[in-house]
């Protein structure tokens, strides 16, 4: 690490507040339509991406049910078969292109009810495809902040890799592998310190 920036690192460390060193929970599940967990209309009656004049657009509801899920040992391949059902979902997406142009962000509101409370993280879905493995199917990867969450919660981030099935292409659904980091009050730092290489810069910083 440059001389020069590790007693700034040092002088912010000691500034930060004890919760900056709350222990992370890392969540893992998968979301897939449910008739069962039809979306809460509640949820996106008023979207903080709302505004006078409206944004171009259109808003959109996605519910659905969360699994555990299973991976091959030797591979690391998910298994979708089985998998307990741990809660439900509900998303809010502001659509401004039907095309669903690759690199394309969008605005996206989820909210998770999980075994131990209510999350709501905010953020947006960036397009990775609209032709993988045909055309029409949409491909993205959600990052969203968790903006309100149980007590005890400090907040985190959600993020996923999502199958958006808009123009209902046969044999296709709608669902999302998701990944959640969770920071928890009054939980001590991590077991391991931090290495001096865990990043290193490429050239002057």
């Amino acid at each position: 690490m440059d001389r020069r920036i590790a007693p700034a690192i040092v002088a912010l460390t000691l500034l930060a507040p004890a919760a900056s060193f709350a222990q992370a929970r890392v969540l893992q599940f998968r979301s897939a339509e449910d008739p069962a967990s039809p979306p809460d209309p509640v949820v996106c009656a008023n979207l903080p991406w709302k505004q006078d004049p409206p944004l171009p657009g259109v808003d959109a509801m996605i519910g659905g049910s969360l699994y555990t899920y299973e991976t091959k040992e030797s591979t690391g391949e998910v298994v979708t078969k089985g998998g307990h059902r741990i809660g439900k979902a509900t998303a809010c997406v502001h659509i401004t292109n039907f095309a669903f142009t690759p690199g394309r962000a969008e605005h996206f509101l989820l909210q998770l009810t999980l075994p131990d409370g209510v999350y709501t993280a905010l953020g947006t879905c960036t397009i990775i495809s609209n032709d993988m493995p045909v055309n029409r199917l949409v491909l993205g990867g959600c990052n969203l902040e968790i903006t309100s969450a149980p007590a005890g919660v400090i907040g985190g981030a959600v993020t996923s890799l999502t199958t958006f099935n808009p123009f209902h292409v046969l044999g296709f659904a709608t669902g999302s592998y998701w990944t959640a980091q969770i920071y928890d009050l009054g939980h001590g730092p991590e077991d391991h310190g931090d290495s001096d290489h865990a990043m290193e810069w490429i050239g002057e910083p």
